[in-house]
């Protein structure tokens, strides 16, 4: 009986959405779903980096796009991450349907103290995502495979944003390169859509790729961002004929 009533306790701990710690989360693009075999595996460490410096903001959005699925939230900074690049911002926060109360930030001073942050919130059944967002400098093998570990077991997704690409060795299940792409003209000159230039670099379920995805805000997913930039001209219609001499 008592095991019975911890089994119960444990499953009513766990994240809306996650089952047994385990399962995939479609991103609703074929050929991106199957490059991940199915989809971003929950319960595992994924890590995404910045094409550049001047990508940074893209690779933040497209870490966020990652967690939409997430309802909580914990995001871990470092302070110089905060000082040079700023804190989340509310309405871009909105634009990718991520209430300010499902989202809490920590700032820390050091990367050792991020990465312990990291790990301990991973083992909160009440966060669906972590992300922790470091500066510059490579992590320690061993701290990245506890990172791995403590995501296996609550089912959270663990997210690592980087400001730059990374060599050293990682259990990381995916490794991705995020950059800005140019969007599509919206009417009455409105910005339109964000595009992001996603590169696959690391896959431990299936093959690498790179795709151009645009967010869609009205059903809160990624997409595959149309062939043309610029709309294709109709032909027209009773066009008369030229003479033929």
């Amino acid at each position: 009986m008592l095991d019975e009533l911890r089994q119960r306790l444990r499953a009513m701990e766990k994240t809306t959405g996650i089952e047994d710690g385990r399962g995939l989360v479609p991103l609703g693009m074929a050929d991106v779903d199957a490059a991940l075999g199915g989809g971003l595996a929950r319960g595992a460490l994924h890590e995404i980096a910045a094409a550049g410096e001047a990508h940074l903001a893209a690779a933040t959005g497209f870490t966020l796009g990652l967690a939409a699925c997430a309802r909580n939230v914990l995001w871990i900074a470092e302070d110089m991450a905060l000082n040079e690049s700023g804190a989340p911002y509310g309405p871009g926060l909105d634009f990718f349907k991520r209430a300010p109360e499902r989202l809490v930030t920590v700032a820390v001073a050091h990367k050792r103290d991020l990465l312990w942050a990291m790990e301990e919130a991973l083992r909160c059944r009440a966060l669906g995502a972590v992300i922790g967002e470091v500066r510059h400098g490579a992590i320690d093998s061993v701290a990245v495979r506890r990172l791995s570990l403590a995501a296996a077991e609550s089912g959270a997704l663990a997210l690592l944003l980087r400001a730059q690409p990374a060599h050293d060795a990682s259990t990381a299940m995916t490794r991705w390169i995020a950059g800005a792409a140019p969007s599509a003209p919206a009417h009455d000159f409105e910005f339109g859509s964000p595009r992001f230039a996603a590169q696959l670099v690391r896959n431990r379920r299936g093959p690498l790729g790179s795709w151009i995805l645009e967010w869609r805000d009205t059903d809160e997913r990624f997409v595959l961002a149309a062939t043309h930039a610029q709309p294709v001209a109709a032909p027209l219609l009773n066009r008369p004929r030229q003479k033929v001499a």
